[in-house]
């Protein structure tokens, strides 16, 4: 069974069974071979399909065009199953704290410096991320970035906690209809 997961910043699909060809063959495209002939057939003849190995290639070229990075095919043999990972970050966003504190937010560089003795990299990483979602959506909601994030209620409300402790955001208005705003 196919399962479809939707997060802020991602789509991730699951498929049973492994790959039919070497991940290189697929991300290069021009080679086909069907889990279901049968369903390839049809769909072709509807017009849904061209049976010639362009599929990943239209969703990398799509991807690109949007200016994303590179999709990913994972497979993993032990579940018997493949997941294609889309993410939704700029080519750009390879190093995300950095671009975070230099083009996303704008607030003080000494409020970021005060985080980073606390913080481990990846919970800075994590921070600069709820910061950057506060800035390009300032009505998000606590279960958004939770979602988004891949966290549990508890590690979100840390936080949010922590950032507000610090003085880097703040909520105007009521949990529903309000927004954060990042202090300057």
């Amino acid at each position: 069974m196919l399962k479809v997961i939707k997060r802020f910043d991602s789509f991730e699909f699951t498929n049973p069974g492994i790959l039919k060809l070497p991940l290189e063959d697929i991300y290069r495209g021009g080679n086909s071979k069907s889990r279901n002939p049968h369903m390839q057939t049809m769909l072709r003849l509807v017009g849904f399909g061209d049976n010639a190995g362009s599929g990943f290639p239209t969703i990398l070229d799509v991807w690109k065009s949007e200016g994303w990075i590179t999709p990913e095919l994972i497979e993993d043999t032990n579940l018997d199953q493949v997941t294609l990972v889309m993410k939704m970050e700029q080519e750009s966003d390879e190093n995300v704290i950095e671009n975070v504190i230099e083009n996303v937010i704008e607030i003080s560089e000494e409020k970021i410096k005060r985080l980073m003795p606390e913080y481990s990299k990846k919970k800075l990483a994590k921070a600069c991320e709820i910061l950057r979602m506060i800035s390009e959506k300032p009505n998000i909601s606590i279960d958004e970035l939770r979602i988004a994030l891949d966290v549990t209620d508890r590690t979100i409300a840390r936080y949010i906690s922590e950032l507000k402790n610090k003085g880097i955001i703040e909520r105007k208005g009521p949990d529903n209809g309000g927004k954060w705003e990042i202090m300057k």
